[in-house]
């Protein structure tokens, strides 16, 4: 009985272990919803880990397409992720046509993207640590970088 309670334990200390590992970073939040008779309805909480060790998983000759075509952009990129560290709370875009609107925002280290029309509703949240392990991980394939 007193292996079963230490296993048990043991069980329970592993798996707090791996959640607090899992959303150290934050979460990435995506909510699609259509307004319309037959809209789909999409909400996704996945832990901003995911995205670094989903990278270390791409066959490296994809990675490396992918980096090569974004090598123009991976300074934008690096200083863009620096910069929005700096403004923990800060609106960006705030642009309304008609019925649209898009809202681009950072509040407490994450940024915020809203789009919202009369049949869609589009809410992405991330932490921005996420934007510089993508271009960590795309500068280290890039060739010639």
């Amino acid at each position: 009985m007193l292996f079963l309670a230490k296993a048990a334990l043991g069980f329970c200390g592993a798996l707090t272990l791996t959640g607090a590992y899992l959303f150290h970073e934050g979460v990435i939040r995506v909510d699609v919803d259509q307004n319309c008779s037959n809209g789909s309805h999409v909400h996704l909480f996945v832990p901003a880990t995911v995205v670094p060790v989903g990278l270390r998983v791409v066959p490296f000759h994809n990675l490396e397409r992918a980096a090569a075509q974004a090598r123009p952009f991976l300074p934008a990129i690096r200083e863009l992720s620096k910069e929005l560290q700096k403004y923990p709370n800060a609106e960006l875009v705030d642009v309304r046509n008609g019925t649209d609107h898009v809202r681009v925002t950072v509040h407490d280290g994450k940024l915020y993207v809203d789009a919202v029309n009369n049949t869609d509703n589009i809410h992405v949240s991330f932490p921005v640590e996420t934007i510089s392990d993508v271009a960590d991980r795309l500068e280290a394939a890039a060739p010639g970088v």
